[in-house]
């Protein structure tokens, strides 16, 4: 079995660690009232970017989200950077430059650069992974950080068990076109979601705020098209089978159903003849020169 299926597989037990940690009130996550910017890289900015949103949503105070390299020049009272390896460049450099400004990573591996920079360091390591390609980290990350913030459900980690054993949409690897649609916190899952299949599958996949999707980006679906709402109105799914299009909405929660678009990465990777532990052009860890 691939390094990746396995960690896919373990998510519901990492989610359970990360949601009793996230729950304990970690110290250096955001305190209600605080002006947070989080940073991360692929993966890792796709769950700030969901965090971001449940920040905000839930009332503790404004909160951006940047990809490591384009963190601008403004004041903020906290800086949380995630990073798998705690060795990417762009979040390493990020952390050197805040100055007074109290950070926090959360990472996979303490021993690394990033615990000399960061203020206070929140290790998941029983979520660290061998493979490339990110699943249980980010997930786990997210769990926690929602559990922080008293957004998880309690039966997340049973919803991921679901999700393991739910089937895949029937005909989806004989798609050739994948959009993945969120709304609010899941536009960065259905990033992710997107991401997953091209660096799994080098499948051609998209995703899009799911109102944005009808400004322009629905003309390539038809019937070569998946299309998997982690978010949207209903309408825009009954207005989608008419163009032909495969579509897929699970009764879980988003964060569980990513889960199933992780094994769906899989599956097609396999279906064509490729190996998901290796994916093109990728490295575990981004370090620049």
């Amino acid at each position: 079995m691939e390094h990746v299926l396995r960690e896919i597989a373990s998510q519901p037990e990492c989610w359970r660690r990360a949601l009793e940690l996230g729950a304990a009130g970690p110290a250096g996550l955001p305190e209600a009232g605080e002006r947070v910017a989080v940073i991360g890289c692929g993966t890792s900015l796709y769950m700030a970017q969901a965090y971001a949103v449940l920040r905000e949503r839930s009332g503790r105070g404004e909160t951006d989200a940047f990809a490591a390299s384009e963190l601008p020049a403004r004041r903020y009272d906290r800086l949380v950077a995630i990073t798998r390896s705690g060795t990417t460049t762009e979040v390493l450099h990020a952390l050197g430059a805040a100055g007074d400004i109290p950070t926090v990573a959360v990472t996979a591996d303490p021993a690394t650069p990033v615990s000399g920079l960061a203020e206070t360091v929140i290790a998941l390591e029983f979520a660290d992974e061998r493979s490339v390609v990110q699943t249980r980290f980010a997930t786990s990350g997210l769990a926690l950080l929602r559990a922080h913030l008293g957004e998880a459900p309690a039966d997340l980690a049973a919803q991921a068990e679901a999700a393991l054993a739910a089937p895949l949409p029937e005909g989806a690897l004989s798609r050739r076109q994948f959009t993945f649609l969120g709304s609010g916190w899941t536009n960065g899952l259905a990033q992710e979601a997107a991401l997953k299949l091209r660096e799994s599958a080098l499948a051609w996949s998209e995703a899009y705020p799911a109102m944005e999707y009808r400004h322009g980006p629905i003309s390539i679906a038809d019937e070569n098209s998946l299309v998997w709402f982690f978010g949207g109105p209903k309408e825009l799914r009954e207005e989608l089978t008419r163009t032909g299009a495969l579509t897929t909405a699970a009764e879980l929660d988003p964060l569980a159903d990513l889960v199933r678009a992780q094994r769906l990465a899989v599956e097609l990777s396999r279906s064509r003849g490729l190996d998901p532990d290796s994916p093109r052009n990728l490295s575990r860890s981004v370090i620049l020169t």
